[in-house]
């Protein structure tokens, strides 16, 4: 079937929709774009640029805007919902839905093997992270949206976590060892929260139910428990009853073969003095 060709009249992204809005602002206060251009200290030419949607708005010529038109915030909020859109964009398939249901979720259960898991990670961490294989301006990006996800841990009702690392995760040398110390005290500081518990499977312990990799379980107050599993090119949620259950018991067995607490507050404590 042949596809419909698009509207143009139709904004296809949120800075086309910016520019729809600002040419039905101006036009309304009928005003020409030169003399929008000279209110606002731009050119005629930006002006134009702005309106087609062919340059996307900074934050002071968003401002401008609102206080020109006398707004409630109206082309501020349109810029936010830009910048939130490209950092969105660059996520891998799947990861926006997962950032939806952990912001919704109660409790979480989270293992990693390789490397800390990202609600924990320093910014400095995370770009070191992110950064391979990507642009600067995409692995930035990515980290702002981990930098967002984290705010669920300070907020007034935080979800309980309980997360397990191999040790080998606070090993790796990710960015030298500035990097990781920064990262490391930042650990210790969450490990000390009253509503998160963190433990790590030591490197002296051989096979056991964590080497197949990394999983996340969520839990909701009012729906059932689903599972995260991600990956380099995508995320999947996986929401069967069997499976959630089959993830439940592996992360006991996970826990069962984790330092206590106290234990790994220790560790992380040595790890920082051996840097």
């Amino acid at each position: 079937m042949p596809r419909r060709p698009r509207d143009p009249d139709v904004p296809s992204s949120p800075v086309e929709y910016f520019g729809v809005e600002l040419r039905a602002y101006r036009e309304a206060a009928g005003m020409s774009r030169p003399q929008l251009a000279e209110r606002l200290g731009y050119t005629p030419q930006w002006i134009g640029q702005v309106e087609s949607g062919k340059y996307g708005p900074s934050e002071d010529f968003a401002k401008d805007c609102d206080t020109c038109f006398k707004t409630n915030g109206t082309f501020y909020r349109l810029w936010e919902w830009i910048q939130r859109f490209g950092r969105l964009a660059v996520l891998p398939p799947g990861f926006p839905d997962f950032i939806e249901r952990e912001r919704e979720a109660a409790g979480m259960h989270i293992f990693e093997t390789m490397v800390i898991t990202g609600l924990f990670q320093t910014p400095e961490y995370a770009y070191e992270v992110l950064k391979e294989g990507r642009a600067r301006e995409e692995a930035e990006q990515l980290v702002l949206t981990r930098m967002e996800r984290q705010e669920i841990l300070t907020r007034n009702d935080p979800p309980y976590v309980v997360a397990i690392f191999d040790e080998g995760a606070i090993r790796r040398p990710v960015g030298g060892a500035e990097v990781m110390k920064g990262q490391i005290k930042h650990l210790i500081d969450l490990a000390e929260a009253h509503h998160i518990t963190m433990q790590f499977v030591p490197s002296t312990r051989g096979t056991y139910a964590g080497l197949p990799g990394n999983f996340t379980i969520m839990n909701f107050t009012s729906d059932s428990d689903i599972v995260h599993v991600g990956g380099y090119l995508g995320a999947q949620l996986i929401d069967h009853v069997d499976a959630v259950r089959t993830y439940g018991i592996q992360f006991d067995l996970i826990r069962g073969a984790a330092m206590s607490a106290d234990e790994s507050l220790e560790l992380l404590q040595a790890s920082l003095e051996s840097l």
